[in-house]
């Protein structure tokens, strides 16, 4: 094993982080990447190496390499997983809200939570299990299609549980059949009534 060939130097550890192509990880895929069962020798490196600079703790038992790029959405899908980038981000994603908003907004099958990073908001809301679908991989991260974006936020406004202005939406992005045959999945009044309010299909 690598922890007990030699110590693992600064150097050596950004070495094996690029080899590994490694961006961000948590406890467990450090005991792999450094290869090293102690948990009290694996938690002494981390201390080590985020002092050093090499790596920074986001969250509790979760890092990121300082030395890799990368964007608010991959950050946002490894915060909380399973997650997907959704609602006004993914709405502004794709032009069919003209704002960019400053919170990175998420959906996931897990309990809502709000999570600060570097003074940058990652909001996650509950939607059902049932309700987790829709979405797809773009480069390194998982986001709603434009319909299921759009169905997302429809449906937490007809819970009363997000405001936006319907004016401010393009539909255009849209691709209407698509849409319906994802909104007929959804057995919800308050959601056909503003639905047909819009217009929309």
């Amino acid at each position: 094993m690598i922890a007990n060939m030699e110590p693992i130097t600064k150097a050596k550890a950004i070495k094996i982080l690029h080899q590994k192509k490694v961006t961000f990880f948590d406890v467990t895929d450090a005991s792999k990447i450094f290869e090293t069962k102690k948990i009290k020798t694996l938690y002494e490196l981390l201390q080590r190496l985020e002092k050093e600079g090499v790596i920074q703790r986001i969250i509790k038992g979760r890092y990121l390499f300082s030395l890799r790029e990368y964007n608010d959405f991959e950050l946002a899908n490894f915060l909380v997983n399973p997650s997907y980038i959704s609602l006004e981000s993914a709405l502004s994603f794709y032009g069919i809200l003209s704002q960019f908003p400053y919170t990175v907004t998420s959906i996931t099958p897990l309990k809502p939570r709000h999570i600060t990073y570097q003074e940058k908001e990652y909001e996650f809301s509950h939607l059902e299990s049932k309700y987790f679908f829709g979405f797809v991989k773009k480069d390194k991260f998982l986001i709603a299609t434009p319909e299921k974006a759009l169905l997302d936020e429809l449906y937490f406004m007809a819970k009363k549980l997000r405001i936006i202005h319907v004016t401010d939406l393009n539909f255009e992005p849209v691709d209407k059949k698509k849409f319906k045959k994802l909104y007929k999945k959804y057995k919800f009044i308050p959601l056909q009534k503003l639905v047909e309010k819009l217009e929309i299909c």
